[in-house]
């Protein structure tokens, strides 16, 4: 084949695929505008279809339970007659959920890797789940990785990204000029260096590899409280594959694929699931929205990812308010500099992307919670 057809091909299969992608974008659109009373039951069906088809392949189910979205998820099942074990690794998550999850007889299974640990070894998580694996990529280096450090710098692909150009694969600007140094010379660009390790693999070490060998033993697929509402590699995945996926080497289901956090929050009301006290209590504006007065989302105590979006008081500020020895750890000496030997911590992180986070009293902090409250 010469050049010219090669290139029709190449044109041909890439729009397919992204066909194939706004397809599958409209599909979950339209699910995510349905009733919530039409979700609710849709959610139960796909919940049942999983766990037959599971008792076909002789695999048995559980539910991977972390904060409120899965709470929610565990008492959805056991309410539909799906009474099933419910995992966690507690020790991430704060302490009020660690609390509920007692209550609801949750299996805690040690955590993976120390919080400490991934942070020297592989870096901090933070900006975004895809952009930090991007950085790691760019941080580094090998044979094999060249033609994607490639496209993260300038948007062009290869054969596996349909020879695409200005694709989605290139890092926004912004983090290009702070982390993408390490292709200079190469690349021809004059970006910076950052004077800390990213990465994405901290759920992976702590979370994601102790749930996966507890499954393994149990001879267990995944129920998962993911919505594509979220954003992210979460919404492409659950785009991509929808509520119940098996494939070859994932099986599991999300049945809350298509809720919106609105949806979420009235079923817990509907289940008189238990808030956690990190969250605070589930309100409704005049206008007839709900949301959580505390925490609108958690996650580890040592989690940057979405911090640069946040309004303050945000998630370092009110674990400084809620554990002031915790954040001063964190913040300042739960690393060690390989060059230097100094101490440092998320202040070195948050300084670099633009983020305060020092300078901001507990008194200050209230005044403003109140305020964000008041104006929704």
């Amino acid at each position: 084949m010469d050049e010219k057809n090669e290139s029709v091909v190449g044109d041909k299969e890439r729009e397919a695929w992204r066909q194939k992608k706004k397809e599958a974008k409209a599909r979950m659109a339209a699910m995510q505008a349905l009733p919530y009373e039409v979700k609710v039951k849709r959610a139960e069906l796909r919940a049942r279809e999983f766990v037959e088809r599971l008792d076909d392949m002789e695999l048995n189910a559980h539910v991977s339970v972390g904060g409120l979205d899965s709470i929610v998820l565990l008492l959805f099942l056991r309410n539909i007659g799906i009474d099933i074990p419910a995992i966690s690794v507690s020790s991430l998550e704060d302490k009020s959920i660690q609390k509920i999850h007692k209550e609801l007889g949750i299996i805690s299974i040690p955590i993976g890797k120390p919080k400490v640990e991934i942070l020297q070894e592989y870096g901090f998580p933070v900006i975004s789940k895809k952009i930090a694996g991007r950085i790691d990529t760019l941080q580094n280096p090998t044979e094999k990785n060249k033609t994607v450090r490639h496209a993260i710098i300038t948007g062009e692909c290869g054969a596996q990204g349909h020879f695409a150009s200005n694709s989605r694969m290139q890092l926004p600007k912004k983090w290009l000029k702070l982390f993408a140094g390490y292709e200079n010379e190469n690349e021809g660009v004059n970006y910076q260096v950052a004077p800390f390790k990213v990465s994405n693999k901290c759920c992976q070490y702590m979370k994601e590899e102790p749930c996966d060998k507890w499954a393994i033993e149990h001879n267990s697929k995944p129920f998962l409280g993911l919505m594509a509402s979220e954003g992210g590699q979460r919404e492409e995945a659950l785009t991509e594959h929808g509520c119940n996926y098996f494939g070859k080497g994932v099986i599991r289901s999300a049945p809350f694929a298509p809720f919106l956090r609105q949806d979420l929050l009235q079923l817990a009301i509907d289940l008189k699931a238990p808030v956690p006290e990190i969250y605070g209590e589930i309100v409704r504006k005049p206008d007839g929205t709900l949301y959580t007065t505390k925490a609108q989302r958690t996650g580890c105590s040592m989690c940057g990812f979405g911090i640069h979006m946040e309004r303050r008081p945000h998630r370092f500020d009110q674990l400084r308010e809620r554990n002031p020895k915790e954040w001063e750890f964190w913040m300042y000496r739960c690393c060690t500099d390989p060059e230097t030997g100094e101490k440092y911590g998320w202040g070195r992180v948050l300084d670099y992307i633009g983020v305060p986070w020092e300078d901001y009293p507990a008194v200050q902090m209230d005044m403003f919670r109140d305020f964000l409250i008041e104006e929704g």
